[in-house]
Formats: C-alpha cells, structure tokens, sequence
C-alpha cells in the first residue's frame, strides 16, 4: 500500500505560489501606470500622440490645400490635455477669416475626409459642448499656430486616439446659428484637411512647441 506524503505536496504548491506572487509583482512594478499605455512609463507619466494634417482626398476645386500637424500632450491619468496646431497652406492675402478645427468621430480617411463622421460627441450633447470643439483659429500669413487646452482625454474608454482631427472652410458660430446645423456642427462647411491621431514620442512635440514659443517671444 502506497503512503501519501501530504506535507511535500503542500510545500511544492506553497513555493509555486510564491514563485508567481513574485512574477506578478515584478510585472506591475514595470509598469506602474496600470491601465495606461506602456509610453506613459516610456515618457515620464506624458503621453504624446501625433496627427499629420493632409488636404482631403475629395477637397473640392478651389479650396486651399492644407497641410501641417496637429499634436497632443497629456500627463497621466487626469491632466488637461494640451493641443498644439501648426497648419499652412491658407491664402496669405486671405485677411482675419477664421477656420474652424474639430475631432470627429471615425479615423476612416477612405473617403477623403468625409468619412470620418460627425463631431466626436459621446456625451450626445449639442454643439460647442463636444470635447473635441476647438473652436476657430485665425490664419497669419497663411498659416495657422496656436497651443491650447482642451476637454478632450487621450485616456480610458473616452479617448480621441483612433479618431479624425479635421480643419473646416469656414469659421464656427458656436451653436449660435439658430439652425439644427448650428447645433451639430457649427456649420463650418466643408472639410479642408484631416488626419488620424496615433500615439507618438515626444519629438514632434518639442520641436514644434519650440518653434511656437520663439515666434511669441
């Protein structure tokens, strides 16, 4: 008759239990940000993300061809988001019209930019109370540069990463057109230029934060 030896078994099972409390611990302290991004760890808590702004493949004739970039900086996990849009291709002659900026809701550039849907609005609210409405920039010398904050997240369930920035023809009259236009999406007009917003380092970042602070100073 065979006998059990309990006692070995238990303490066989007990080191492999430790041996994985230890690995789990060992991966959580790799990444301190849990649920976040691994550039999150990468970048010092900052997330960075890119979007490179092209004229929309279906841009009517006539229209400026826009180009540039649109960039995002984000402390983890609650820190405002600041943008940073650095956009030419605007007629230099063209004066003190503004052009709307948005984020919409699909990064689906099949279609040129018109198949990246309405404004990003997960909260089902009316115009201006979107979280990606920037508002309205006005051209200097037929470029666009400006750095702001914004309601909009790169984090959790709400984040923009994925989704279309998108610069109009005409300027946004905040949800005070008194039309159901003015209320969905300011009836800024067509779709000059869009791009997709990706995860990126912090190079075009700082170059192009750069840039903007010699041209205040």
């Amino acid at each position: 008759m065979l006998k059990m030896r309990p006692h070995r078994s238990i303490s066989a099972l007990g080191t492999a239990l430790l041996v994985l409390l230890a690995a789990c611990k060992q991966c959580l302290s790799a990444n301190s940000n849990t649920g976040a991004p691994p550039e999150v760890s990468q970048h010092n808590g900052t997330l960075y993300a890119a979007c490179k702004m092209k004229p929309s493949s279906s841009l009517a004739e006539g229209l400026p061809k826009v180009f540039g970039q649109v960039l995002f900086k984000q402390d983890y996990p609650q820190g405002r988001l600041s943008v940073l849009l650095r956009i030419s291709g605007f007629p230099k002659d063209e004066g003190s019209e503004a052009r709307a900026v948005h984020i919409h809701q699909y990064g689906d550039l099949s279609r040129g930019c018109d198949s990246t849907g309405g404004h990003y609005n997960p909260h089902n609210v009316h115009h201006p109370g979107h979280p990606g409405d920037f508002g309205n920039f006005e051209p200097q010398q037929g470029k666009i540069s400006a750095v702001f904050e914004s309601e909009a997240t790169l984090f959790g369930g709400l984040s923009v990463i994925g989704r279309a920035a998108v610069i109009h023809e005409k300027i946004d009259d905040l949800g005070r057109g008194g039309d159901a236009g003015s209320l969905l999406h300011g009836n800024a007009g067509r779709r000059l230029g869009c791009c997709v917003i990706g995860i990126s380092s912090p190079n075009l970042w700082d170059m192009y934060n750069k840039l903007h602070n010699r041209r205040r100073f």
